[in-house]
This record gives C-alpha cells, sequence and structure tokens, in this order.
C-alpha cells in the first residue's frame, strides 16, 4: 500500500476498534456494496497518552508510517495542529475554534487550495451530545448520537463531511467532493473528529 492511497480520494471510512487500552483507527476504501474495503491507513494510540499526536501507517504492522498530525502546544484548548507527511513535510492544519464550540463544535482547516470552516450539522444534537457527556461515568459508553459534521468554503461550497454510521463503535463515512481537500488531511481531521472532540 502506497503512503500516498488517500490522494485524490473522494470517499473512505474511517473505523475506530477499541481493545485494552488501545484505540484504533482504520481508515479504508469503500467497497461497491458500501461495506468497508482495502485498508488506506492504520493509527493505534494508547488511550492513556496525550492525544495531541497521532501516526498513520500504511500497513497492518505499522512499520510504515504515512503521514501525522500533532498539536504545536499540548495545553492550548484552541491548539493548531499540524499535519505532516512521511517525510514530516506540512500538507495541512486544522484547529478549533473554542468560543463557537462551546454550543456547537467548530473547526477550521487548511490545505494546498482549501479553506474551509467545518462545524456540528444538527444544532439540537451537538446540545444533547454535551448534556451526555456531562453525565458521570458515560466516557467509556459509545454516544448514543449520531453526529455529523460539514466543512464548506469561502464561497460555501462543501469540501469535506464526516456522517457518524448507525454502529455499536465509532464510524465515519467520509467524503471529499471532487477530491479537492488532500485525503490525508481529511483523515487526519475525521480522526481528530473522534479523538479529541471532548477537548
Amino acid at each position: 500500500m502506497s503512503s500516498t492511497a488517500l490522494l485524490g480520494i473522494e470517499r473512505f471510512l474511517v473505523l475506530q476498534r477499541v481493545a485494552m487500552m488501545v484505540n484504533r483507527y482504520e481508515v479504508r476504501a469503500v467497497a461497491p456494496d458500501g461495506s468497508p474495503g482495502a485498508l488506506l491507513a492504520l493509527a493505534q494510540q494508547k488511550r492513556v497518552a496525550f492525544k495531541e499526536e497521532v501516526t498513520f501507517y500504511a500497513d497492518e504492522d505499522r512499520r510504515t508510517p504515512a503521514f501525522s498530525f500533532k498539536a504545536r502546544s499540548r495545553m492550548d484548548l484552541g491548539a493548531t495542529y499540524d499535519v505532516r507527511d512521511a517525510e514530516g513535510t506540512p500538507v495541512g492544519l486544522f484547529r478549533k475554534d473554542f468560543g463557537k464550540s462551546l454550543l456547537r463544535s467548530t473547526w477550521h482547516l487548511e490545505a494546498a487550495g482549501v479553506r474551509a470552516t467545518g462545524r456540528e450539522r444538527n444544532a439540537n444534537v451537538a446540545l444533547a451530545r454535551r448534556a451526555w457527556e456531562l453525565l458521570p461515568f458515560v466516557n467509556d459508553l459509545p454516544s448514543p448520537f449520531r453526529f455529523h459534521f460539514d466543512f464548506v468554503d469561502e464561497s460555501g461550497q462543501l469540501v469535506l463531511s464526516s456522517q457518524r454510521l448507525r454502529s455499536l463503535r465509532d464510524r465515519y463515512e467520509v467524503t471529499v467532493p471532487g477530491g479537492r481537500l488532500d485525503g490525508r488531511v481529511a483523515a487526519a481531521m475525521c480522526v481528530a473528529l473522534d479523538a479529541l472532540q471532548s477537548r
């Protein structure tokens, strides 16, 4: 599998697999019947580790780094995350808009030729999800809410959409219309939407 497998891609899946003390995200192609297809990238992270840095690999054995994202600072609620290719060259960035996210999660992302703002599609679901997160003992339970994010550029054109599918664990269908946005940035952003959502 090539480390550039996500370049120009228009649709893929992000699947979270949870094991003891480990969060694993699989980025997969979409098979003709809509089911998960070939592995495009894989990220695995200890659940007790800092979530401010995630490396994606091009292989199941996690021997070949493909790309990564990392926060510029760890304790900043509105931190900027740089997305870098396997050689460490920046290919994009994203950051959470902390003020606007108090009621409805909002993110900004940039990559070659693209500047976009993304937010939770449904304001009512955003408020219900916040109420759920305030309940005790729900941190390790799957969220019952199917929240979706849409990212649009300055002209209002959709550049990235992430929709949570119906399943026990977190599964997302990701659409990149026209392949305008670098698929590595799209995949990093969508994993961050899951891994960093409570930040």
